[in-house]
């Protein structure tokens, strides 16, 4: 499988993606084996917008694949305060790596990049559009844990209006057979338009609430977020809407015992702490999953060959 750049899932076809899920599939069952396949590249981790599990996933990917990394943190510490041109910057990082991943805060950028990368670029996440990673790293999750990825009922909630890994997941888990999805959120944080139909092309069946103790007992896996603070223009309306649903070992009586709880974190307080002992929560360990798929990820671009016939 040759993939020239990662910054929509709609860069690589079924297929490939399958192969992509089976290779983490095949590093979460020995991290150790795929230890130095990547000794001597250089990842670029260029993130201008803040982030925590997304950088620090990647950077400890490559480092678990025996490679390096360098970047910068805020795009305050790059030469784009002076002036200097988000493709101008690409250029020149890829004259000192051998990948790149990009969070940017304008969506559309990973695209621009991708033009002028001379060296495989991955989308880290742009604005409130999309972030393809963490979808790798939901539908390994989900796989892990329920073994599938076809006939689920699939509960997003929270802010379904600026998710974008909300958005992602969705057009990810169309390409499955007999997927449902219930959409949960306050009538102010709806999906937006576009994604409704996308979702009416593909005939894929779906069902809104505002709360999640109606539906709940219907979910073969949720999907909770954040109520993103940074994407509202009016804080009033933020504090409005932030708690609306919250996900605790109450709500969860109702709920069914193989459910599998996934957020792309961080979490404010809408899954209270209680449910981290609960076995329903998976969210810990897609955390985990992210780094591995991100290592499946980084040997495919880089045409690392990873056959086990060559791994000690």
């Amino acid at each position: 499988m040759v993939l020239q750049h990662f910054t929509t899932l709609s860069d690589i076809s079924s297929s490939q993606l399958n192969q992509l899920l089976q290779l983490a599939h095949s590093i979460t069952e020995c991290p150790d084996n795929f230890s130095d396949l990547c000794h001597g590249k250089i990842l670029g981790t260029l993130f201008f917008e803040p982030s925590t599990r997304t950088r620090l996933s990647f950077e400890s990917a490559m480092q678990r694949l025996g490679g390096t990394c360098l970047g910068i943190q805020s795009g305050a510490t790059s030469s784009t305060t002076k002036g200097e041109t988000l493709a101008d910057t690409i250029q020149t990082v890829s004259c000192y790596t051998d990948v790149i991943a990009m969070r940017h805060f304008h969506e559309g950028a990973a695209t621009l990049a991708a033009e002028v990368a001379t060296v495989p670029l991955i989308n880290a996440g742009d604005g409130g559009h999309l972030h393809p990673t963490q979808t790798l790293t939901d539908l390994l999750t989900i796989l892990e844990t329920k073994s599938r990825l076809d006939h689920l009922t699939v509960g997003f909630c929270g802010d379904l209006k600026f998710g974008r890994t909300v958005h992602s997941l969705i057009q990810a888990l169309i390409e499955y057979d007999a997927n449902h999805f219930v959409l949960i959120s306050p009538t102010e944080l709806k999906i937006p338009d576009y994604i409704k139909n996308i979702l009416d092309q593909h005939h894929i069946t779906y069902t809104e609430s505002e709360t999640l103790e109606e539906v709940i007992d219907q979910l073969d896996v949720l999907y909770m977020t954040r109520v993103q603070k940074e994407r509202f223009f009016n804080e009033a309306d933020y504090e409005r809407l932030k708690d609306t649903n919250i996900l605790d070992l109450k709500t969860l009586e109702h709920a069914k015992s193989d459910l599998a709880i996934l957020h792309p974190l961080p979490r404010l307080n809408e899954i209270h702490p209680e449910v981290d002992q609960d076995p329903r929560a998976a969210y810990f360990k897609q955390v985990q999953y992210g780094v591995y798929v991100r290592m499946a990820l980084l040997l495919t671009l880089l045409e690392v060959d990873h056959a086990t016939d060559n791994i000690d």
